[in-house]
């Protein structure tokens, strides 16, 4: 049984899954949608919505809110200021009147080399 264990490890030290993780939400938050494994996929999906609820919270109130928000959102984020502007410019008020679920993963089937399953995440 599997209670109360949540995440994926990916083969991975805890510093390397770390990094792993804030690099790829970093390039989804970038590019917009990204190719990777599915279990990847999965393991970033809820970090990618955290981030958004936290950006939409920044989007509205007073000053202070809004550098708190952008502050925590930088802490979990590589690519500095250019990133978080993004996030909270262009991505967050998309999703305004959004609840959630924000992502969308499409699967496309195992990889040539090593028959990995394959998906692409993107925000819908």
């Amino acid at each position: 049984m599997r209670h109360k264990v949540a995440g994926y490890k990916l083969g991975r030290t805890t510093a390397q899954r770390q990094g792993l993780r804030r690099s790829l939400v970093t390039e989804l938050i970038d590019h917009g949608r990204i190719q990777t494994t599915e279990t990847k996929c999965k393991a970033i999906r809820d970090q990618a919505e955290k981030l958004v609820t936290m950006a939409k919270g920044g989007l509205d109130g007073d000053v202070s809110k809004q550098v708190a928000a952008r502050r925590l959102v930088a802490r979990q984020v590589d690519g500095g200021v250019e990133v978080v502007r993004k996030l909270f410019t262009d991505i967050a008020p998309r999703y305004r009147e959004r609840s959630g679920g924000y992502t969308r993963i499409y699967k496309l089937g195992p990889r040539k080399g090593d028959n990995a399953q394959m998906a692409l995440i993107e925000w819908v």
